[in-house]
């Protein structure tokens, strides 16, 4: 039996820990686990086996943090071929019986992606492909890509995953206890990504205890119409004569383990601080539950980085300002490259309700392949709104879907073989909700009865690529009225048949219907009206027009989808007089927002040229003070309060940077104030770790409140972090640690610290840690994230 069919039939026991077995085995500090595979095989494969006979279906090679950033090409494919070989030793030598499956592991590069880091998106699929095709080479059954805490890497592991093998392919992701990965994503943000690229399990493993992460789990199984994994570490972690141990014990672990599996999980194992016996636990507290039935939820979503949006009852409302379509502003944009204007109509289409944006920059002067990518990157850089890629170019479709961060509307299919051809295979791959257009090689049928014939010819052909149903949103196509009197009424009619007979979701640009009149937006609402009662999904709108927007509100609360109208009460008060108009001017979106804002928005050209605007009549400490330091104060509150996700944090930071550069070159040092803002701090990720995303991210903030910071970099030696704090007479040092394993390095800096370096504040962060544990240990504070890092370097400034 291959694990396909094995997860088909059965629930599936995982493995646990690794990295705490290797460091009571004796992993020094500082050592790659990796090279254990070579230099001790007998240790690994002792693991292994420990976990096949405590149960496990599934163990995971020690390959965790393998891949070309760490390891020479030809040093990695010895890695990896020792790692299975370990495995398979552990295979065959292991008692009992049972199904055993080797997955090949692969866990995050500790490097965060463009645009927030410094890692394109095709080197991190690069990454992870050389791994991919060491194991695929040495013969594993499936692979594990775990721990993974930002989509567009995840995206990019799973990526590199299908264009290398066949084989099935398992995602869990490392949630926070706010129920979203460090850049912002929920279950169902991953959940419709990863469903749509074809992943075989969704999960969620490491940072959390199996009770905190039972929120998480509740929310893949509502909305995951594919096997759900749950990896839960063994509670929280303490130290104990310098050695981390964890709060929840074997038999707690397993019932609370089980639980989640009677509830719907069907792969489950262990992650930091289990050990066979917790597997052992699992496996015999489950052995008599019957697997839950995985069930299509026949959801139909879109997400981008941070959420997803569902097609149901209420309307989902797709801006369509970004397109060069009678938009001769737009048009100078896209051939000048003025990416702020575009940002600018993406900002202000999200500030009037707009929920998904279109994206068309098809213009014979540019190249719309170039185009279309930059424009997508740029544009979910600054809102985190999903898109809808709309083009005519299966080249510039396809390079859209590859970069494009979640699962976006892809903008069109036809009837016509041709299409169908090139569209269906990059929405399998790629994953999308693709808009099919009801026409084909004989044009758009004049009767509602034509475009459902073409509509159920389309999901024939969609189901032979391999997708489903619930991926598939129908345009009926609004025809000109002023051209055919009954184009309306076919149109909708058409759409009442296709969510009626073939329960599929529907999309209509609703402005199309009347060109060549006047008053065109008291038709267009109307018509709007209309096709909401015969059941249309969503819409392609101006959503500067109130009058459409009167449309959709006023549905809603006639349709009781209106919670006490406090919807469309918020709506009315807003717009008020403006309300009347048929139509809020688009100059009031034009006009340039103040350093400020252009700060919380992460504009950074704009930020720079309003900088330098400014510096003409305000001393460049005052533009510090008064402006840039609030700008980010408001966006760091707005973090702290997860109202503001990772990404626009770290824009927002780029943004300040670009203006702290043109305030640099007018006066020859922020720090005029005697240097109180130019506090020394000295960061370092702690011996034997490789990651540095958090610290990274530390860095930007601190340098952008006027902190002067010596970053020492991952796997920092103690007597280093000593000599440069010493050095430099530093008055704080962070400290970051994302591995379990190197939480020990961590008290040994503390200590070190302590006794060459007393006047130091002490800043300890990273996913295994939390306040008690930090207190144990020595730190003077735990800081979670990078915006408690700032607060705290403020408070020792003063």
């Amino acid at each position: 039996m291959n694990f396909r069919e094995f997860l088909e039939k059965k629930n599936v026991i995982l493995d646990g820990g690794m990295g705490t077995l290797l460091q009571a085995a004796g992993l020094p500090v500082g050592e790659l686990p990796e090279l254990w595979n070579m230099t001790h095989a007998d240790v690994i494969t002792a693991i292994h086996r420990d976990y096949y006979e405590a149960g496990s279906n599934v163990v995971n090679t020690n390959t965790f943090g393998a891949n070309i950033l760490k390891f020479s090409p030809e040093e990695l494919d010895e890695v990896i071929g020792a790692a299975v070989e370990n495995a398979k030793r552990a295979r065959d030598t292991a008692v009992g019986g049972g199904e055993r499956f080797i997955a090949l592991d692969i866990g995050p590069t500790g490097r965060l992606l463009k645009p927030y880091g410094d890692l394109d998106f095709e080197d991190a699929v690069e990454v992870f492909a050389a791994t991919v095709r060491a194991g695929v080479k040495y013969g594993v059954d499936l692979v594990t890509v775990e721990t993974m805490n930002d989509s567009y890497e995840t995206k990019a592991a799973l990526l590199a995953v299908k264009e290398n093998c066949d084989l099935p392919v398992i995602v869990t992701n490392a949630y926070g206890e706010d129920g979203k990965l460090m850049t912002g994503a929920t279950p169902e943000a991953m959940v419709a990504l990863l469903e749509g690229m074809g992943a075989d399990a969704i999960g969620a493993n490491c940072s959390l205890g199996p009770k905190q992460l039972r929120a998480v789990v509740e929310r893949l199984c509502e909305c995951a119409s594919v096997p759900v994994i749950v990896k839960p570490n063994a509670g929280l972690p303490s130290s104990v004569n310098g050695t981390t141990v964890y709060d929840v014990l074997p038999e707690e672990f397993a019932e609370d383990v089980a639980d989640m599996m009677r509830m719907g999980v069907r792969v489950a194992g262990g992650c930091c601080g289990t050990t066979p016996e917790y597997i052992s636990a699992l496996a015999k507290r489950v052995k008599d539950i019957m697997p839950a039935p995985v069930k299509d939820k026949n959801i139909t979503a879109v997400s981008s980085y941070t959420h997803a949006v569902h097609f149901g009852d209420i309307p989902v409302l797709i801006g369509e300002r970004i397109n060069p379509t009678g938009k001769k502003r737009l048009k100078e944009a896209f051939i000048n490259g003025d990416m702020d204007y575009i940002l600018g109509e993406a900002l202000g289409q999200e500030s009037r309700g707009a929920q998904v944006l279109d994206v068309n920059v098809g213009l014979p002067q540019i190249d719309e392949r170039q185009t279309l990518v930059s424009v997508c990157q740029a544009i979910q850089t600054v809102t985190a709104l999903p898109l809808q890629i709309d083009t005519a170019d299966a080249s510039a479709m396809e390079l859209a879907l590859r970069r494009y961060n979640g699962k976006p509307m892809i903008n069109s299919v036809n009837g016509k073989a041709e299409s169908m051809e090139a569209v269906f295979p990059l929405a399998k791959k790629y994953g999308g909700v693709v808009v099919a257009l009801t026409l084909d090689e004989d044009g758009i049928p004049s009767t509602a009865q034509g475009r459902l014939r073409i509509a159920r010819k389309i999901l024939d052909t969609a189901e032979k690529y391999g997708i489903k149903k619930s991926d598939i949103v129908f345009d009926t196509l609004a025809m000109t009225v002023s051209a055919e009197p009954q184009a309306a009424i076919q149109t909708l009619s058409a759409l009442r048949m296709i969510r009626e007979e073939l329960g599929c979701h529907t999309s209509l640009g609703v402005s199309n219907v009347s060109f060549g009149l006047p008053n065109r937006d008291t038709v267009n609402s109307t018509f709007f009206a209309q096709a909401m009662e015969n059941g249309l999904s969503a819409a392609i709108i101006n959503p500067y027009s109130a009058e459409m927007l009167k449309a959709w509100y006023t549905h809603r609360v006639l349709h009781g989808m209106d919670e006490n109208c406090a919807d469309y009460i918020a709506f009315a008060q807003r717009y008020g007089a403006c309300a009347e108009n048929a139509v809020a001017t688009q100059a009031d979106a034009d006009k340039p927002c103040d350093l400020e804002g252009a700060i919380k928005k992460g504009l950074v050209k704009q930020a720079e040229e309003l900088t330098k605007e400014l510096l003409k009549t305000d001393a460049p400490l005052d533009v510090v003070e008064k402006r840039i330091i609030p700008a980010l104060d408001e966006v760091g509150r707005g973090f702290e309060e997860k109202t503001v996700y990772l990404p626009a944090l770290l824009m927002a930071a780029e943004a300040a940077k670009a203006s702290f550069a043109r305030i640099k070159e007018a006066m020859a040092t922020v720090a005029s104030d005697g240097g109180k803002r130019e506090m020394k701090i000295v960061l370092a990720t702690v011996e034997g770790d490789i990651h540095d995303i958090g610290k990274n991210i530390v860095k930007l903030l601190l340098e952008n409140y006027g902190f002067s910071v010596t970053d020492l970099g991952r796997d920092v030696p103690p007597e280093t972090v000593v000599e440069t704090v010493v050095r430099l007479g530093a008055p704080m040092v962070g400290l970051s640690a994302l591995m379990t394993t190197t939480v020990p390095a961590m008290e040994r800096t503390i200590k070190a610290l302590r006794k060459d370096a007393p006047w130091c504040r002490i800043a300890v962060g990273g996913a295994v840690l939390n306040k008690e544990y930090a207190e144990r240990i020595g730190a003077d504070a735990y800081c979670k994230d990078a915006m408690q890092t700032v607060r705290y370097a403020e408070e020792l400034r003063g």
